[in-house]
This record gives structure tokens, C-alpha cells and sequence, in this order.
């Protein structure tokens, strides 16, 4: 027994080594790598239920944007308490604190699997009047019921699987994460057909192929959790029973609930304002929603390879190498999404067409949509690493607010009061301008914070250099 916990405790140390020594850019470069290859496999295979739906028809293709938002709201319920329980978990973990890390992790993982058991019987039990909520329409809803149902059904599996990764990613494992994500990815892209055409289920299929891999998944990234290979483990005797640690873990997780919760609402008010010009408007702006999506994984792949990594070092009072991992993130995701928006904006025609081949309708909606986002796409780079950062620092207040803007302070505003003065353009531009306003607000946050880091430096040295003087004169006293 004591051999085995003096493996484990230098198990522990090397990986403090690892995420407090390790120079910066390769550090969250290699966090990074298998978090994007996560982000991006489940990226595509919201993009191949939607390829594959498109060939039932535009009305089914609409279903997929409604039931994104019910997948939003489960997506909120999972990142909330995977993210703020992961942020406590990194936290615990550099200031050394193994007892509070481990009931951390457990209370987000069992708090998970709770709350998506709710959603799930109470969904299915108003299945389609949550449809219409969503923003159905008479010819969309049946669509939205049969895909919506078995999402509902696989909701539990779905949230805790959220938890899992997010704590396995915030302590600076995150190929563990990609393994489970991953595979559940690539079993949703070969089910879609056999489901939707091999069995002729339809959209029905499409769910079904959802929740079978997202069970997959489940069970890998669980199984790497019993088999040791997380820095923390999930007991359930070790959940907290104190209100403060959930309070603690909802409020630093509160910047994924508005995040997530703000996106659904967002998609619902976008689902409803494009009804008023047909299920082809419907249909291309789901289409949009997903080709973005899948763009923005790569930003959100590389911010999620730099968290643990500003966490894990804020809570090791290393204050220089946080500021230098913001930073880089900074300038390496406006990189990357300016080249992708250059790709992208220049392919959108051939794009949808891939989706809608005979509805030039959709084309022509779609193609201008997508190209206004491509404009605006390089701004993410400093506007998600800046609310990233805050987040993973501790800083709930100031990245709760910023989680707001995109799609709660700017965005609904403008999907609300552009149509009914522009038409269907207004439907089109509302996100790059809801996007181009949060850059704005952005930016003054993320200068503050750098200024902080520098002091909290510079006070830290001072710290350093007199506790070493002391020192000194209590060896010369000796």
C-alpha cells in the first residue's frame, strides 16, 4: 500500500511538473491537438445528421435546426457543471488540494446525471409542445418530434458525458476526453445512413444513431475514469452535501449556462423569425448554423487546450505563464479563423449546394448568411480567449457578463427588431453583428486582465525577494 501511494503522489507531481514547467506554446499546442480533433469530429457529425436529413426534404432539414436547440439546452445543463466543476477541479489541483478537487468532480458527474434524467421524462412527456416552443412549424413539427424524442430519451447519457470530458480537459488530459468524443463521433457519422436509409427510419434515425454513440461515448470516457487515468476519481460518497460547492460549481460554471442556455434561446428566436419566410429560411439557416459551428470548433478546440492551462497555473501562482498562454491563444486563434474565413467565404455557393442541391432558395439564403459570418469570423479569436480566460481564472462575475453579450445582449435584440424592418436580411445579418459588438466589449475586459496579471506578477516577485532576504538574515543569525 505505501508503494502504491508513492507512485501515485509521483504520478501527481510529475503532472504538476508537466503544466507549471512545460514552456507555454507547446503546452497548449499539445492540450490542444486531441481537444480540436474532439471538437471538430463532433462538429461533423452535427453536419452529416444534417447532410443526411437534407436529403429527406427542406422541411426535415428544418427539424434539425429545432431539435440543435434542444440539444442546446442539454449541451448547457452538461457544460455548466462540467466546466465549473472542472475549473474547481484545476484550481484545487495546482494549489495541491486532492480531497476538494475529487468532491468537485464527483458532484458535477452525479449532479449531471440527475438533472438530465429530469429533462429527459418531463421532455418526453411534452415532446410536441416543446417542439412548437422551439419554434416548429405545422409541416417541420412532426419531423421535430420523431428526431426530438430520442435526444430526450439519451439526455442523462449526454449531460454526464459533457461533465466527464470537461474534467478530464481541465487537467490537462484531454487526450483521455478525445478518446470517448471521438469514437462516439465517428460511430454517429457510419450509423446516420444504415439508420435514416438502410432502416428507412427518417429523421428518426438520425436520433437514433445520436444516442446510441453518445452512449458509446459515455462508456469509454467513464471506464478511463474506473481504470485511474483521471487526476481525480467519481465516488459517489464523495458529493458534497454542502449548498456552497453546488452554489460554487453553478457560479463558476455560470458563463457555460448563459453560453449554452443563451444559444438555444438564441436559436429558437432565430427558428421562429426565419418561419415567417418559409422552411427554406428555416432550412438555410440551420444549414449556416451547423457549417459555423463547425468552423468555430477549431477556435473553441484550441481555447479548451489553453483553460486547464491558465487555471492549472493561476492556481500555482504562476501569473507569467498565464499571461503569456492568453495571449498566445489570442493571436493563434485569430489566425486560424481569419484563414478559415477566407476558405469558407470563398466555397459557401458549392457549400450548400452539397446540402440542397434543388432548392436554390436555400442556395441563395444560405450562401449570403454564411458569407456576412465568414467577415466577422477572425474577431472570435480575441473575444473567446478573453471570456475563456476569465472563466478558467476564477473570474465568474466579469465572464458570466461577457457569455451574456453574443447572444443574450446582442444578438436576440437584433433577431427581434432587424426582420420586421429589413425582411429576411435582417435574419441573415443579426449574428456577424451581434459578434462584431462583443469583440467590442471584449476587448477592455481583456486589456484589464492582462494589467492584473503583471501586477499580481510583479507583487509576487516582490513577495519572493523579500521572504528570500529574510531567509538570509535568518541564516546569517545562525
Amino acid at each position: 500500500m505505501e508503494i502504491a501511494l508513492t507512485q501515485e503522489e509521483a504520478r501527481r507531481q510529475a503532472h504538476y511538473i508537466k503544466m507549471t514547467q512545460t514552456p507555454v506554446l507547446r503546452l497548449v499546442t499539445g492540450l490542444a491537438v486531441p481537444t480540436i480533433i474532439s471538437m471538430l469530429v463532433s462538429a461533423l457529425y452535427n453536419m452529416a445528421d444534417t447532410f443526411f436529413v437534407s436529403q429527406l426534404g427542406t422541411s426535415a432539414v428544418g427539424a434539425v435546426g429545432i431539435v440543435f436547440s434542444l440539444m442546446a439546452i442539454i449541451q448547457a445543463i452538461g457544460f455548466t457543471l462540467g466546466m465549473g466543476a472542472g475549473t474547481l477541479v484545476a484550481l484545487h489541483l495546482g494549489a495541491r488540494e486532492q480531497k476538494e478537487a475529487e468532491c468537485a468532480a464527483s458532484t458535477g458527474f452525479f449532479s449531471a446525471l440527475a438533472l438530465g434524467g429530469l429533462l429527459a421524462v418531463f421532455g418526453s412527456v411534452f415532446v410536441e409542445p416543446l417542439m412548437r416552443a422551439l419554434g416548429a412549424t405545422e409541416t417541420i413539427l412532426p419531423y421535430a418530434k420523431a428526431y426530438g424524442q430520442y435526444i430526450l430519451l439519451a439526455a442523462p447519457i449526454m449531460c454526464s458525458s459533457f461533465v466527464m470530458n470537461n474534467l478530464f480537459r481541465h487537467q490537462g488530459k484531454a487526450v483521455m476526453g478525445m478518446l470517448g468524443i471521438t469514437t462516439g463521433g465517428i460511430l454517429n457519422i457510419v450509423l446516420d445512413p444504415i439508420f435514416i436509409f438502410g432502416l428507412r427510419l427518417g429523421t428518426a434515425g438520425a436520433a437514433i444513431a445520436t444516442a446510441l454513440s453518445q452512449t458509446v461515448s459515455f462508456c469509454i470516457l467513464l471506464t478511463l475514469f474506473l481504470m485511474g487515468k483521471s487526476e481525480v476519481r467519481l465516488r459517489i460518497t464523495a458529493v458534497s452535501r454542502r449548498a456552497g460547492v453546488y452554489g460554487n460549481i453553478l457560479w463558476r460554471g455560470m458563463p457555460s449556462l448563459c453560453r449554452q442556455g443563451l444559444a438555444s434561446i438564441a436559436s429558437v428566436g432565430l427558428n421562429v423569425n426565419a418561419a415567417v419566410y418559409g422552411d427554406a429560411a428555416v432550412a438555410a439557416m440551420s444549414i449556416v448554423g451547423r457549417i459555423m459551428f463547425f468552423m468555430f470548433s477549431a477556435m473553441l478546440g484550441y481555447g479548451q487546450g489553453f483553460q486547464p492551462v491558465a487555471g492549472f497555473n493561476y492556481g500555482a501562482r504562476k501569473y507569467r505563464r498565464v499571461y503569456d498562454a492568453t495571449r498566445i491563444t489570442c493571436i493563434v486563434g485569430t489566425a486560424v479563423m481569419l484563414a478559415l474565413g477566407i476558405v469558407i467565404y470563398a466555397l459557401s455557393p458549392q457549400i450548400l449546394t452539397a446540402f440542397r442541391r434543388d432548392d436554390p432558395e436555400v442556395i441563395a439564403l444560405g450562401t449570403f448568411a454564411l458569407r456576412a459570418q465568414c467577415l466577422i469570423m477572425p474577431l472570435f479569436g480575441i473575444s473567446t480567449t478573453t471570456n475563456m480566460a476569465l472563466q478558467s481564472t476564477g473570474q465568474s462575475g466579469s465572464a458570466t457578463f461577457l457569455a451574456l453579450c453574443r447572444q443574450g445582449l446582442f444578438f436576440l435584440p437584433l433577431i427581434w427588431a432587424l426582420p420586421p424592418v429589413i425582411g429576411v436580411l435582417g435574419v441573415q445579418l443579426a449574428q456577424p453583428l451581434a459578434d462584431l459588438c462583443t469583440l467590442a466589449v471584449s476587448l477592455p475586459f481583456l486589456a484589464a486582465f492582462l494589467r492584473k496579471l503583471k501586477r499580481m506578477e510583479a507583487g509576487q516577485i516582490e513577495q519572493d525577494q523579500t521572504g528570500a532576504v529574510l531567509d538570509d538574515r535568518k541564516h546569517a543569525d545562525r
